[in-house]
């Protein structure tokens, strides 16, 4: 598979072809940075994890030299640092059991240049070659600049697919903003088993992030737990953990509809729903 970015790192954890493990691909993850993947689509990997009739796949858009650092990451450079994420990433997708994850190694401000292309057709030649039925991005409402990019690149790359090739949904999903903003009716809410030793295990090989000085780790379980907790205010709980998605499929089918009229609707829902609500008892 010939891709234009040049620092692509492919790794399959089984050891089998990249072509045979994006084949048999369900499930497709796409995210701006080591661990995005497993905070915004652990529901697509515990979903496949241990089954040989679902399989999830991972792509990674940029190259982690970004990342916040302490301790004993205090000192290392941006190239040492690139290092240690892509290494964390694969050793994530070894605990997963992912088909195979795909390391672009794109710099964040070439990502966030709507200018740019090369991303958005890499994207493109992935989706067709993996075919999966469900694919999770981020959400366009995120709060991360370089988050809002990659759900951008990776819409206009879905919108290149021909129609038999297009995933069945496609989810955009939190990590640095929550959805429980979102209505009810508009909320996707992926349930994930409480306590789940497995979303711990694939966080904690991130030490750069967690010993780095983000707890990454205690904030998405906390996330979740609230999720599950706060969906339904008069009702007990009927899930232990949740990830909030928004479906952005009508995006894919619609290429005539604007992200940004898509996301903004939603946005005047809840306004319009908060202002009821106060009127309702003013």
């Amino acid at each position: 598979m010939e891709l234009i970015a040049k620092d692509t790192d492919f790794f399959v954890p089984d050891g089998s072809t990249l072509r045979d493990a994006m084949c048999k691909t369900t499930r497709l993850a796409i995210t701006a940075h080591q661990d995005d993947t497993e905070i915004a689509a652990l529901h697509g990997i515990l979903e496949c994890f241990g089954k040989n009739d679902e399989w999830f796949g991972g792509v990674t858009v940029t190259n982690g030299s970004g990342s916040p650092r302490t301790g004993i990451y205090a000192n290392i450079s941006d190239k040492e640092m690139m290092a240690i994420r892509r290494l964390e990433q694969r050793k994530a997708a070894l605990v997963g059991e992912y088909s195979f994850h795909i390391q672009l190694g794109y710099p964040s401000a070439a990502v966030k240049d709507p200018d740019l292309s090369d991303l958005v057709e890499d994207l493109a030649t992935i989706l067709k070659a993996a075919s999966a039925d469900v694919v999770y991005i981020h959400n366009p409402a995120d709060k991360h600049a370089t988050h809002v990019a990659t759900a951008i690149r990776s819409i206009e790359a879905l919108r290149r697919l021909p129609s038999d090739a297009k995933p069945s949904k496609v989810l955009g999903c939190e990590v640095w903003r929550g959805l429980d903003w979102l209505q009810d009716t508009e909320k996707v809410p992926l349930q994930v088993p409480g306590g789940n030793s497995l979303a711990a295990a694939l966080l904690g090989v991130f030490d750069s992030q967690i010993a780095g000085g983000k707890r990454y780790d205690l904030a998405a379980a906390g996330r979740r737990v609230s999720n599950a907790t706060f969906f339904a205010s008069h009702d007990t709980d009927e899930m232990e953990e949740a990830v909030y998605a928004i479906d952005l499929t009508p995006l894919i089918e619609n290429p005539n509809l604007a992200v940004s009229d898509f996301v903004l609707n939603a946005v005047d829902a809840f306004r319009k729903d908060v202002a009821a609500a106060i009127a309702a008892v003013s």
